[in-house]
């Protein structure tokens, strides 16, 4: 066995040694790419996947949000509430938000949105809206009549306004808010935030004081936002929670994120499962067409080697070797590159409307990109041989 083995290697390099080197170079190059493209592709999407959820842990949900009962309208005695889950060591902070429907004025523009409070130091420890402010400053402890806004609300200056933002409005502007008990109030627009498209620029925020004295409550909230400090602990911490005796809900972001990470994503998917079919349906013409080409040069050679002795098994053996180098000279290449393309994605990430897209690469596609291939060329390696080894002896060397 470990003779013909080596038989089969030896006329394996030989062809190799003597094939065209522009073809040889050629058919591990598309192979390269094939590999690339098997792999980067769904990085790409896994990195969208990441990127929704990272931004929905940073900006709506931390990694557990606790809301209001099923019957009630707001969480009560929230001060108490968050001394007791802050005492639990891994939890990072905690930040309570009212969220109240409002319309926003501003000469003779309106739209409609949604409005929370923010109590400034819980927010910065729990989200990441300071860190997107494009204009202006973030909202300070002290303020009772400024506002902050989205992107998506106040419009940008420099372009046309439609029905769905402000036109423009700037830093420093009057900005009229007609809250939904009806209360109407003056704000100034103390700054602009933009952190992803995913809805997150639509929302506006006051100072938790500010909106109790608008509402008439207090010690209360809409949500509660957990920060931990390791992701993936979450449901470690919601059964804590529970333990706690807290009988409001409690989801983590998993939980909340679930439905909207598969709308956005399933699409994608469903293109990548696409390419990587037709992937590897090109590298099973590639090899195929090689080895079959190269059997048909040497049937006559083929013919002679069955003539003295040489088992047809060996002769199979020897193509898919072939096969298989190309297969692993692809991959070795195809893995630089992909390295070289991902380094250079890793810093220079590529710019989405849902946020900053780095491709997202796991053992798991590696080993599947790595196994298609392989088996791929087996099988157009395989085909091939075996077709022109079981000829007779006499007709192979005939032609």
């Amino acid at each position: 066995m470990f003779k013909n083995l080596k038989v089969s290697f030896f006329l394996a390099c030989k062809s190799i040694k003597r094939s065209n080197i522009g073809t040889t170079v050629l058919t591990i190059a598309i192979m390269s790419l094939i590999f690339v493209n098997l792999i980067f592709l769904p990085s790409i999407v896994e990195g969208i996947a990441e990127t929704i959820e990272q931004q929905t842990r940073d900006h709506i949900y931390g990694n557990i949000l606790i809301e209001p009962k099923e019957d009630d309208f707001y969480i009560d005695n929230v001060d108490s509430l968050q001394k007791k889950i802050t005492r639990l060591p891994g939890v990072l902070g905690t930040a309570s938000r009212y969220m109240v429907g409002a319309t926003f004025t501003h000469k003779d523009k309106f739209i409609g949105g949604t409005l929370h409070s923010a109590s400034p130091a819980d927010e910065i420890v729990v989200t990441k809206y300071h860190k997107g402010m494009i204009s202006g400053e973030y909202l300070s402890e002290s303020d009772t009549d400024e506002i902050i806004m989205g992107l998506d609300l106040t419009g940008e200056e420099d372009k046309e306004g439609d029905e769905a933002d402000l036109g423009g409005v700037k830093v420093g502007d009057k900005i009229e808010v007609t809250f939904s008990n009806g209360v109407i109030k003056e704000y100034r627009l103390k700054g602009i935030f933009s952190v992803s498209k995913m809805g997150m620029d639509s929302f506006a925020f006051i100072t938790e004081k500010e909106m109790e004295s608008v509402l008439g409550s207090n010690n209360q909230a809409s949500q509660i936002l957990i920060k931990l400090n390791e992701l993936g602990t979450e449901k470690e911490f919601k059964k804590k929670f529970m333990e706690l005796g807290i009988k409001e809900k409690i989801k983590t972001w998993e939980e909340k994120t679930a439905g909207i990470t598969e709308v956005v994503v399933s699409s994608f998917r469903i293109i990548t499962l696409i390419s990587t079919i037709v992937s590897l349906i090109i590298a099973v013409v590639v090899i195929f067409v090689i080895i079959y080409i190269n059997t048909i040069y040497k049937r006559k050679q083929i013919g002679i080697l069955k003539a003295i002795g040489i088992d047809q098994r060996v002769i199979i053996r020897s193509y898919i070797l072939q096969a298989l180098f190309y297969c692993f000279s692809g991959i070795i290449i195809g893995s630089i590159l992909l390295w070289i393309l991902v380094s250079y994605l890793t810093t220079n990430p590529i710019s989405f409307p849902i946020g900053t897209i780095r491709p997202v690469i796991g053992t798991s596609l590696i080993t599947q990109s790595i196994l298609s291939l392989l088996i791929v060329s087996l099988i157009a390696g395989f085909i091939p041989s075996w077709k022109t080894a079981r000829e007779s002896i006499l007709k192979a060397i005939w032609g």
